[in-house]
């Protein structure tokens, strides 16, 4: 039987992370970055289970340990609800080749069955195929076979995949390195309102790549991600509101899109955050706050936080350092209303 398995793979991978140049303003000397432009650092491409959608919200089956794996005996179960039809079993299955340890039982009968529906040319599972192959999940990591199974899904208008193939046309795996291509896919793939593909698109006409810089066109696409609550996008409004690059300066904007990447987990919202903070634009001058925020963009792999911390440490009390690593120590909320003289 051929179906589709969009309920399985409702989701996209790959987001080009905007790494803007972290140079707010000048004061970290030696920090490394020069001016305000955005630059691309490799690319993550990890599946947010939080955007696996299944019929009804509601997949879990008592099947499933944390962690993605699926209790022996399981897979053979939901094979066959999948090819009976059943979303949520097909949902289960996908989520477990995505994060699901290769060695465990059953992973090769999953990935069996993912082969047996990309041989029926379907979509959403030559696209899934193409990650495995493309990160080598439980395969050997292998461009040409991402591509050609990428390229398949994506000749089908599956949004994903078009998104996926642009990446592989913008860094050259499994086939030259074309910006030209690589914008043609992001684009296709923002077209249909796939975020990372919007965010993408964003990127390179931030950037000038194939085509020239229009920064209000990358607002635009920017902003398409970002009200699909997609983080990296949020973080790059923040930024274009924080230096007026495609929009007018607007604090509160910048406070605001900066805030929902960062409680999402965005670093450079995150550190966002902790220079809006040090210097109360957009909100209230509070140093406690920034050294929290600077401590969590640190701690999630942000580059510029560490100096930052050290700037920022210099100018504060020895009771502002304590309060700061109490919030950080417990994980508390790091908006921490102050008195003005703790500033």
């Amino acid at each position: 039987m051929k179906f589709k398995i969009t309920t399985v793979l409702a989701f996209c991978f790959l987001a080009a992370t905007p790494v803007f140049a972290q140079s707010w303003d000048s004061e970290i000397e030696g920090s490394g970055t020069t001016g305000s432009n955005p630059v691309f650092t490799s690319l993550y491409r990890v599946a947010n289970s939080s955007i696996f959608e299944a019929p009804g919200g509601d997949v879990g089956i008592g099947i499933n340990r944390p962690g993605g794996d699926i209790l022996h005996g399981a897979v053979d179960e939901l094979k066959s609800r999948a090819d009976s039809g059943d979303a949520a079993a097909r949902h289960q299955l996908a989520e477990f080749l995505i994060s699901g340890d290769p060695a465990a039982p059953g992973y090769d009968s999953a990935a069996s069955w993912l082969r047996s529906m990309a041989f029926e040319n379907v979509p959403d599972a030559r696209f899934l195929l193409g990650y495995l192959y493309e990160h080598g999940k439980g395969v050997p990591r292998d461009y040409v076979q991402a591509f050609e199974n990428y390229s398949a899904s994506a000749r089908e208008g599956y949004a994903p995949a078009e998104n996926n193939l642009g990446t592989l046309y913008h860094h050259g795996n499994g086939v030259p390195k074309s910006l030209d291509e690589a914008f043609r896919w992001y684009r296709a793939a923002a077209l249909k309102g796939n975020p990372s593909g919007e965010h993408n698109l964003g990127n390179f006409y931030y950037l000038g790549y194939a085509t020239p810089v229009d920064y209000s066109q990358a607002v635009k696409w920017f902003r398409a991600a970002a009200e699909q609550g997609f983080a990296p996008a949020q973080s790059s409004l923040a930024y274009c509101y924080l230096k007026g690059v495609g929009v007018s300066t607007d604090y509160d904007e910048a406070v605001r899109w900066a805030r929902l990447a960062a409680d999402q987990g965005h670093p450079h919202a995150e550190a966002l955050l902790g220079y809006l903070y040090k210097k109360g634009k957009g909100l209230p001058l509070n140093y406690i706050s920034a050294y929290a925020w600077y401590s969590r963009a640190a701690a999630a792999g942000d580059a510029s936080s560490p100096d930052r911390l050290k700037s920022l440490s210099r100018i504060m009390t020895r009771k502002q350092l304590d309060q700061a690593n109490t919030v950080v120590d417990s994980q508390s909320n790091p908006h921490t209303p102050i008195s003005p003289w703790e500033r």
